[in-house]
C-alpha cells in the first residue's frame, strides 16, 4: 500500500548552487547530502511534511498541459511549494532574479498560484500556491 510521496527529484547540474536555491529562497530545511556510489549520484533532501500527487490533464484539448503533452510527452510537470503569503514570496523572488509566468490567479482547491519559470530553477517549472480562507 502507496502511504506517502517520498520524494521528487530534479536532476541539477550544480548541487551546491541547488542546494543554495532550496534552503535560502525557498525557505526549505535541508537534511544532508549523501553519495550514493553504486548509482553514481550525490544527493541532498529537503524533507516535506504534507504533500499530494497532482495529475494534470488538458480540459478539453486545449490549455497549456495540452501543449505541454505534444511537445514532452507525459511526465514530471511542475513542483507546487504552498505559501502563507504569496505576494510577499513573489516580491522576495522577483528581488533575487526569479522570472515568474505572469500574474497570480485562481487555481485548484480556490488557491492563488503563479508559476516560476523553468529557467529560473534548473529547468523545473515550480508553482507557487496560498490556499484560499477556507483552507484549500
Amino acid at each position: 500500500m502507496i502511504v506517502a510521496l517520498d520524494h521528487i527529484a530534479i536532476a541539477v547540474p550544480d548541487l551546491e548552487k541547488s542546494i543554495k536555491r532550496f534552503m535560502d529562497d525557498f525557505g526549505l530545511k535541508y537534511e544532508g547530502s549523501e553519495d550514493v556510489v553504486a548509482a553514481k549520484t550525490s544527493t541532498a533532501f529537503f524533507p516535506l511534511e504534507q504533500t499530494s500527487i497532482e495529475l494534470v490533464h488538458p480540459l478539453n484539448g486545449e490549455g497549456p498541459i495540452a501543449a505541454f503533452l505534444e511537445k514532452k510527452g507525459p511526465g514530471l510537470h511542475h513542483l507546487c511549494f504552498r505559501s502563507d503569503d504569496l505576494d510577499a514570496d513573489i516580491a522576495r523572488l522577483t528581488e533575487k532574479g526569479y522570472v515568474f509566468l505572469g500574474e497570480p490567479k485562481i487555481g485548484a482547491h480556490n488557491c492563488r498560484v503563479i508559476f516560476i519559470h523553468p529557467k529560473s530553477c534548473d529547468g523545473v517549472l515550480i508553482e507557487l500556491n496560498q490556499p484560499s480562507e477556507d483552507g484549500h
